[in-house]
């Protein structure tokens, strides 16, 4: 069993890195990186797609009008933020929140698989296509779009993790179509299931 202050310093130790990082062009953009925030010995990791301007302005993930539905929805299922770890594909705010491109995923996804490995939450909850197609594929999986696979929890079982993934709507949705609050309580109820 891997001690906690082992996994705590290689946490802290991506969280550098990241700082650090000029692997992409987005650093030349960015206010602050995210690395990722949270409980290190979460049982629950959300894993969204890049910050957006509060996450870039604040240095911390899921803030903002977004972060704010997110909490309720946390708080729907009786966690609160102490208790998870929050990640992105991305550690660096695209510019005008546009799609992440193919070249900057593929250059900063090295963080969030060391992130995912040093934590071994026993639920990745995926946050929207990007961050749901990046890590269904990464474990095998066939990617669809996220209306049709939100709320199906896949298993993972090799032998370095037993885990599940569930990808979700992302809560921004809700910000922009009121009527996804409904879909994404009953969604997150599926976490509850998958731990």
């Amino acid at each position: 069993m891997i001690s906690l202050s082992k996994i705590e310093k290689e946490i802290k130790q991506i969280e550098q890195d990241v700082t650090n990082c000029r692997r992409c062009g987005l650093w030349k953009t960015r206010n602050n990186p995210v690395a990722g925030e949270g409980a290190v010995t979460a049982k629950v990791m959300f894993i969204g797609e890049a910050p957006g301007y509060n996450e870039d302005m604040q240095g911390i993930p899921f803030v903002g009008k977004a972060g704010k539905i997110f909490d309720e929805l946390l708080y729907s299922i009786g966690l609160e933020r102490k208790e998870i770890y929050i990640a992105n594909i991305l550690k660096c705010r695209p510019p005008k929140n546009r799609d992440p491109l193919g070249d900057e995923i593929k250059t900063c996804t090295s963080y969030l698989d060391k992130q995912i490995m040093a934590i071994k939450p026993k639920v990745i909850v995926t946050l929207g296509n990007f961050a749901s197609s990046y890590v269904l594929e990464k474990f095998g999986f066939q990617a669809e779009k996220i209306g049709k696979i939100h709320g199906k929890i896949f298993r993972i079982k090799n032998l370095l993790f037993d885990a599940r993934i569930l990808p979700l709507y992302h809560p921004a949705a809700a910000v922009y179509n009121p009527n996804m609050k409904d879909v994404l309580t009953q969604d997150f109820k599926s976490i509850i299931k998958a731990l």
